[in-house]
């Protein structure tokens, strides 16, 4: 399945580095693993470190976020790890090994932080919301999730 959408206006990121961006992502959310094939609406090529925060539209910039987790990231580039309190840099999901970081909950519905970066991005980014989890629910019972990692 084509996954491509092109827009009717412009974008400075050209569609071939876009196509890259999902291939290398596996067509699947940076942050909550979410597949392409799963979620309702257009993964989203976000900026690793936000345009509003000096970030490019280089390739080396760009990863694949679902709505929700684009969403909540927002212009934040680090946030507070619950356990040490301390301030730490967002997992990126482009340089970062998401298993290094993160793991799922036994019952598979929540991300668990590993490291002081999985914890605050976790809060961050709220990818244990109701929405998240209900739907990973649901995907349990579909015999779709957790994805293999």
């Amino acid at each position: 399945i084509n996954f491509t959408l092109r827009s009717m206006n412009p974008s400075p990121i050209p569609d071939y580095i876009k196509d890259k961006i999902r291939q290398q992502a596996n067509n699947r959310c940076g942050y909550c693993l979410s597949l392409q094939k799963y979620v309702l609406g257009l993964l989203e090529i976000e900026h690793i470190i936000p345009k509003a925060k000096g970030g490019s539209d280089d390739e080396h910039n760009l990863w694949l976020a679902c709505r929700l987790c684009n969403g909540y990231k927002g212009r934040q580039t680090e946030a507070k790890d619950p356990e040490t309190e301390q301030i730490v840099p967002l997992f990126n999901p482009r340089k970062q090994i998401w298993s290094e970081h993160f793991q799922w909950s036994q019952e598979g519905t929540q991300i668990l932080g590993k490291t002081p970066c999985g914890r605050a991005t976790v809060m961050a980014l709220k990818l244990n919301n109701l929405i998240a989890t209900t739907v990973r629910q649901q995907w349990i019972l579909a015999g779709w999730h957790p994805p293999k990692i």
